[in-house]
């Protein structure tokens, strides 16, 4: 065999154009047609149907707000509280108001997600234990009820809500009060918590 044949063979064997008893025929050397393209579907988000519960967790101020929406309907805010716990209550006391404020709102509420914002960014060790204490109330108490918990970034939060990410807690606060249509100004804790269910809410792919 020649050298050219030989070159000819590795290179129709790398192609994947030899044929079956090594021989090359014309027909092996001609470019193959690409395989049809399966036409592309676009995945169609259905809009979420039910209540969340969103949580923006705090030692002292953790906001709650309890969200129902249905498709074609303005969301609808049924309920909210920030949970208020005095400094001078011990740590475990106020992750105890938390755990049973979470508790009373899921045992109430015919939830069926819950949301919190997550924690991002902290001034220092002693500040993160903190926050992560407040979290972990929060979180067993939803686990308790077996219930789905989903977490957010501020970033996420803002962008799916405002559509900017650097948006101050007062733009928010606004923001969630008019997809709302809620008539009373909203603590920034609550309508923080507001903001992290709408975001679930906007961006979830049931």
């Amino acid at each position: 065999m020649s050298r050219m044949n030989v070159r000819k063979m590795w290179a129709a064997k790398l192609a994947g154009r030899l044929a079956p008893d090594g021989a090359i025929g014309t027909a092996d050397l001609r470019p193959r047609p690409s395989p049809a393209r399966e036409p592309a579907v676009l995945a169609v988000r259905r809009p979420y149907a039910g209540v969340v519960l969103g949580v923006d967790p705090s030692l002292r101020g953790t906001g709650l707000a309890l969200v129902e929406f249905a498709p074609g309907r303005t969301p609808v805010l049924l309920r909210c509280q920030t949970v208020r716990v005095p400094a001078r209550r011990t740590l475990a006391e106020a992750l105890a108001e938390i755990h049973r404020a979470v508790t009373a709102f899921v045992d109430g509420g015919n939830v069926r997600h819950v949301a919190l914002e997550q924690t991002i960014y902290v001034q220092n060790v002693r500040t993160a234990q903190i926050l992560g204490a407040a979290r972990g109330a929060a979180i067993a108490a939803v686990a308790l009820r077996e219930l789905p918990v989903f977490e957010y970034p501020p970033l996420r939060v803002k962008q799916a809500v405002v559509g900017a990410g650097r948006a101050s807690k007062e733009q928010v606060a606004r923001t969630v009060m008019a997809l709302l249509g809620h008539g009373r100004t909203l603590a920034l804790d609550e309508s923080d918590a507001a903001g992290v269910a709408l975001c679930h809410a906007f961006t979830w792919r049931g």
